[in-house]
């Protein structure tokens, strides 16, 4: 699987009009879903393991009734 391009700014804006939940926050794109604890755990490892193959970094917040993810796209400049 290879590494996708970052979106533009404005294709971010349109994929999100199409993707209910999801609202972009500054850099972040985050959202919660209520689920319970055993199913959001095992959603933590599938997010989790999908973000580190295509290098995205999802941050996750696990609670008892909800599992709340937010993603960003680093890109770092090379000097």
């Amino acid at each position: 699987m290879g590494v996708p391009t970052p979106l533009t700014d404005e294709e971010i804006t349109a994929a999100l009009t199409g993707l209910p939940g999801w609202e972009r926050t500054g850099d972040e794109i985050p959202r919660t879903y209520p689920l319970r604890c055993h199913a959001a755990v095992a959603a933590t490892v599938t997010i989790a393991d999908r973000s580190r193959r295509i290098q995205h970094h999802a941050d996750l917040d696990l609670r008892i009734d909800s599992l709340r993810a937010t993603i960003t796209t680093t890109t770092r400049a090379t000097s």
